[in-house]
């Protein structure tokens, strides 16, 4: 029955629109105030967006697009990382949208504002990655495709074509948009009606639609070998020899009540199982889940089988918060609705105030948390500020792939004049691990005279055995809190002549 004293639909999207309004403004601020550096994947990602291109070596291409446009304003950090909060005041709102449409204001109200204090929206509405368009393009992509019973004639095309293309620009954002379709062909094969729904120029234009906002990326992959592809079909790390690792599923499933919020993430996976075992899931419930339950347990499975990263379920952020905020109402369990709000608020609130004084953070045992965001600029600076005292270097080489992008930004201002020396990758193995070692390695013709960083004490021998001869070697330290720093090693390097890489393991020969 409805509840009378819940708010009508225009006064539940008044109050969704004014909560997302609220605390985009508070997640903008704080971007803004943060001393934080740019964790090196975002330093990356900057690089990228120096170049607009339709694919990159490990990601698509909406991460470095997004910077691209921000970043007209300037190039500072809180630039950099500006598209954060707003795909993801986009996506609460989408939340609210999707909600009305299957379960009405009151639900919908109640998704969008648990969706806000999900642990994991927190950390990605504060740096700039992949998670965050993806989330919003799937969110009004799925917005689009449960329109569609309520649409007729032609607006029933377009309404297809869109979630179409919605769909490739989440693709366009990250690869696991895949898990989408999967939930799209669930839940054509168990809902008769849904499959009934979708005529064959439907069809058409939504598959149309995808693959034409696709194609570009698609047609750049086949141009590099499928280097985005193959790189993330890597990330699975399957091994056949070792294929059961219970320690890193147990590990996986710990981290989802810190991503998802324990209270939420318990009435998930408990509340599906009675559901389903109840036959007690209506339509809507059905829906979600096929978007939901693939994801969780497709990525379970891989951290089984090999390992798997809290975020790798984020595709099934959305659609799950709704299932559990329905469910809550639905069981009257406004208590334990209340409580999961109040928690992850509260955990939300005091992460802000990490992010804005990172000092909170290492007062409260919390500085391991942001040690990726610390100390690169000045690394970065001790690195040119040598490189502009010898002016005869001809190249600036580091051993480790954060410290490349880290400097490639922190460093931008000495690299952008004409005299300097160009930033490169020594390359250990055979064959290249990552976007810096394929497209900047360093080699013999800029090696006369290199100015060497190595992050990697047990790479440091293996990077000096490739010059001819080595200078002294200095140490650069730099502290990220009371307890923790960060060593590199700089020496010039003479003559880069790298030895010969074993041929079955890729690594250095013994020097």
């Amino acid at each position: 029955m409805p509840d009378p004293a819940a708010p009508s639909a225009l006064a539940a999207w008044r109050m969704a629109l004014w909560i997302t309004v609220a605390l985009t403004a508070v997640r903008l601020a704080a971007i803004f105030i943060t001393p934080l550096e740019l964790y090196p994947d975002e330093a990356q990602y900057w690089l990228w967006s120096r170049t607009l291109d339709f694919g990159y070596y490990s990601k698509p291409p909406m991460v470095a697009w997004s910077i691209w446009a921000t970043t007209l304003g300037g190039d500072s950090e809180p630039m950099v990382r500006l598209s954060a909060p707003l795909f993801q005041a986009a996506t609460a709102l989408g939340v609210f949208v999707l909600s009305r449409r299957l379960y009405g204001a009151q639900i919908a109200l109640a998704a969008c504002a648990l969706y806000h204090v999900m642990p994991g929206v927190q950390l990605s509405s504060a740096v700039v990655a992949t998670d965050a368009p993806l989330l919003a393009f799937l969110t009004w992509g799925l917005a689009l495709y449960v329109y569609l019973p309520h649409a007729e004639g032609r607006r029933r095309l377009v309404a297809a074509a869109g979630a179409g293309a919605l769909l490739g620009l989440a693709f366009l954002s990250k690869y696991a948009a895949v898990y989408a379709l999967i939930g799209v062909a669930l839940h054509l094969i168990l809902d008769r009606d849904a499959r009934r729904l979708w005529s064959r120029p439907m069809i058409a234009a939504a598959f149309g639609a995808m693959l034409l906002v696709l194609a570009p990326n698609l047609i750049w992959n086949a141009a590099h070998g499928f280097a985005t592809v193959q790189h993330t079909a890597a990330n699975a790390n399957w091994s056949p020899g070792d294929l059961f690792h219970p320690g890193e599923m147990l590990d996986f499933l710990g981290s989802q009540f810190g991503v998802f919020g324990p209270i939420p993430f318990v009435v998930l996976v408990v509340g599906a199982g009675l559901m389903a075992w109840r036959r007690r899931l209506i339509p809507a419930d059905l829906l979600l889940l096929c978007f939901t339950a693939p994801v969780f347990l497709i990525v379970t499975l891989q951290a089984l089988l090999s390992r798997a990263n809290a975020n790798w379920t984020a595709a099934g952020y959305v659609t799950g918060v709704i299932l559990v905020a329905a469910w809550l109402l639905r069981w009257r369990a406004r208590g334990w609705y209340i409580a999961a709000l109040a928690t992850q608020g509260a955990v939300a609130a005091l992460f802000l105030s990490f992010v804005i004084s990172p000092d909170l953070a290492e007062q409260a045992g919390m500085a391991n948390g942001f040690k990726r965001a610390k100390g690169w600029s000045q690394l970065s600076q001790a690195m040119t500020d040598r490189a502009m005292h010898d002016l005869r270097v001809s190249a600036i080489a580091v051993d480790d792939r954060f410290m490349f992008n880290a400097a490639a930004y922190y460093g931008r201002d000495y690299f952008a004049r004409p005299d300097a020396a160009p930033l490169r990758m020594w390359v250990r193995t055979a064959h290249p691990q990552n976007q810096a070692e394929a497209s900047d390695p360093l080699s013999a013709a800029e090696g006369e005279r290199v100015l060497a960083m190595s992050l990697e004490p047990d790479f440091t021998p293996e990077m000096k055995a490739d010059f001819v001869q080595t200078g002294e070697t200095e140490f650069v330290n730099v502290w990220l809190d009371g307890e923790r720093s960060r060593r590199a090693e700089m020496f010039i390097g003479e003559d880069y002549l790298p030895r010969p890489r074993d041929p079955v393991t890729g690594l250095p020969t013994p020097p």
